[in-house]
């Protein structure tokens, strides 16, 4: 089987989806919007650069399908009109703050020969048959590792408890400010450490080196990091924002709420026993493993589906 994977910038998680299906005798080949992946985002002219570069690649392989990933590629996908098309969408387009991202990716998903979304808030979300496979996360590289080993990786020479805060501290939809009072309220000793721009690989130390992770987003379509940590069996106390509550709602040592003495209460609860989350045993379809399944099963069904030809369908058989 042989799949175009249309992305506007790759992701781990994504990275992780193309292996574990080329595991699975996959062929895929990815292909990205043009451009810099910055803070001023793509512009018109890199995603008109995209739609030749599109068409050129249908015509010069014998693929199966196109899998676009993220809402912003869907309608490259559907310019093409000789192959079946899969829509993954990601949170950001279908929660966007953006109507227009919103409409494209409600439409793109029910134009689709198969949609699939990551989570049941997503799912609630999304009014027409769909899939729901949740993103998997590499528990071979988040895993539990000592404490000690972690810190002198990471430099944290200290044996206080750590809250750690994974992301850019001027991003105002992370809501950093309010990790600071949380911490601050908390009545045991309690360093708040902020984490960015570190490589992907190095994550799991810092995970490992902290006592709980801490989010205080005020709108997720994740997150992933959350899954992440769970993996290394990190506590995580955080708003009650995309899938946080459906992923740790029945793991040890963690809490979701939107309420900060609940937060709180968390925070100093953790910081005093300093001990670890079951996440890694708890959490369904956390392996990358499932991913591969479920994703492989979703293209066979398209392609043995009677209706299947040189043009998209209509709507895919949800699960």
């Amino acid at each position: 089987m042989n799949v175009l994977q249309l992305v506007t910038s790759p992701r781990p998680f994504f990275d992780h989806q193309v292996s574990v299906l080329e595991e699975r005798g996959i062929d895929c080949t990815v292909r990205t919007v043009p451009g810099a992946d910055d803070a001023g985002g793509r512009s018109p002219a890199d995603y008109a650069r995209f739609y030749p570069a599109v068409l050129s690649e249908i015509r010069s392989a014998e693929y199966d399908l196109v899998h676009a990933n993220y809402g912003l590629t869907t309608p490259f996908a559907f310019a093409q009109p000789t192959r079946p098309v899969v829509v993954s969408l990601w949170g950001t387009d279908l929660m966007s703050d953006r109507s227009w991202l919103r409409t494209i990716s409600r439409y793109a998903a029910r134009g689709a020969d198969a949609a699939i979304v990551p989570s049941r808030p997503m799912s609630e979300a999304l009014e027409t048959d769909h899939h729901v496979i949740p993103f998997g996360v590499d528990t071979e590289q988040f895993r539990p590792i000592p404490q000690a080993e972690a810190r002198e990786r990471v430099g944290w020479e200290t044996d206080q408890p750590i809250a750690l805060f994974p992301y850019d501290t001027e991003r105002a939809v992370k809501d950093f400010p309010r990790a600071r009072r949380l911490v601050e309220r908390v009545d045991v000793d309690l360093e708040l450490r902020p984490v960015s721009g570190v490589d992907h690989e190095e994550m799991p130390y810092y995970m490992n080196a902290s006592d709980v992770l801490l989010v205080t987003s005020n709108r997720e379509s994740g997150p992933m990091v959350v899954k992440e940590a769970a993996a290394c069996n990190l506590p995580i106390v955080s708003t009650d924002v995309g899938f946080v509550r459906e992923t740790i709602g029945d793991v040890a040592n963690c809490v979701v709420s939107d309420d900060d003495e609940a937060l709180v209460a968390g925070l100093e609860r953790v910081a005093t026993v300093r001990g670890r989350s079951d996440g890694r045993d708890v959490i369904d379809g956390l392996r990358l493993e499932e991913l591969g399944d479920r994703l492989h099963e979703v293209y066979r069904r398209v392609l043995e589906r009677p209706d299947c030809s040189s043009q998209p369908t209509g709507v895919g058989h949800g699960t």
